[in-house]
């Protein structure tokens, strides 16, 4: 997906929701899981990883641009697991065509061995993008940028606690170290090939962040479970063109445990697409 068919995206729907595929076994609803055990038995991970991300995906498709599924939540359950990733993502590509897919795996090594993870996310995979972690430096990150309408999405400055240790941590002339990781990456890739991870916890922190990229996408999670405020994300973080991709994940896909749960999702990824609809009218993207 290129940048102006992702911007036409945001404006068709009137949103720029991300929706979190972080699908736990343990937090699926107990009516996916007794099904699942009633077709396969003890081979029940994979069903019901897939049933219940297909049920996600149709309930919240209509108010959303982007799915990101984390990889963790995935090979967590060995290859089951795998082959449920690989299979919502067969899914999206199938059904809803239009919807930016987010592999949310953090990968990032030398150059070698980044070449190799590229190959899976952007050929074996086909996903739209990549979260890379940028630690190891230019010749880690580079190889995915050489995959014609696909995206690196950087590590910039993200929403836990921890981020604190290293991303603020200053240099002898007073440049963060995110900071530092914004310009560096602007000689390896450009607003057409990469995004970056902000937290929307950072709040006014995003003034900073535009400073130095002002026309790149950013996604950014944070809202909702983690306390972030998609007001405040949008004060600070809005460009011209939206420019931003706020994901949730437990908000939504977790809005319930019961047998309600798809009208759940469905209702919580409305309610943010309609306050995303408000502020893209408020810069008068819409």
């Amino acid at each position: 997906m290129t940048r102006k068919e992702l911007i036409n995206q945001i404006r068709e729907k009137q949103s720029f929701l991300c929706v979190g595929l972080d699908t736990d076994i343990n937090k699926i609803p107990q009516c996916i899981i007794d099904e699942a055990k009633a077709k396969d038995g003890d081979e029940y991970i994979f069903r019901a990883l897939c049933e219940f991300n297909a049920l996600i995906i149709d309930a919240t498709a209509p108010y959303c641009v982007a799915y990101k599924p984390n990889l963790a939540f995935y090979e967590a359950y060995g290859v089951d697991g795998i082959m449920a990733f690989e299979a919502t993502i067969d899914y999206l590509k199938e059904e809803y065509p239009n919807h930016f897919i987010i592999a949310d795996a953090k990968r990032g090594d030398i150059g070698n061995t980044s070449k190799m993870y590229a190959k899976t996310f952007f050929e074996e995979y086909n996903v739209d993008a990549l979260t890379v972690a940028p630690y190891m430096g230019e010749d880690s990150v580079t190889p995915f940028l050489g995959y014609d309408g696909k995206w690196v999405i950087l590590l910039a400055l993200t929403s836990n606690k921890g981020s604190h240790d290293f991303q603020l941590t200053e240099d002898a002339q007073g440049e963060r170290l995110f900071e530092k990781v914004l310009k560096k990456s602007l000689d390896w890739g450009n607003q057409d090939n990469m995004m970056y991870v902000v937290g929307a916890t950072q709040g006014e922190m995003f003034k900073d962040i535009r400073k130095l990229v002002p026309d790149h996408f950013l996604l950014v999670p944070g809202v909702g479970a983690q306390g972030g405020s998609l007001e405040e994300v949008c004060k600070y973080g809005m460009n011209k063109d939206c420019g931003l991709l706020v994901n949730s994940s437990r908000g939504i896909i977790y809005a319930s445990n019961g047998t309600d749960f798809e009208k759940a999702a469905a209702t919580a990824a409305e309610e943010l697409q309609k306050k995303m609809a408000l502020e893209l009218a408020k810069v008068g993207f819409i």
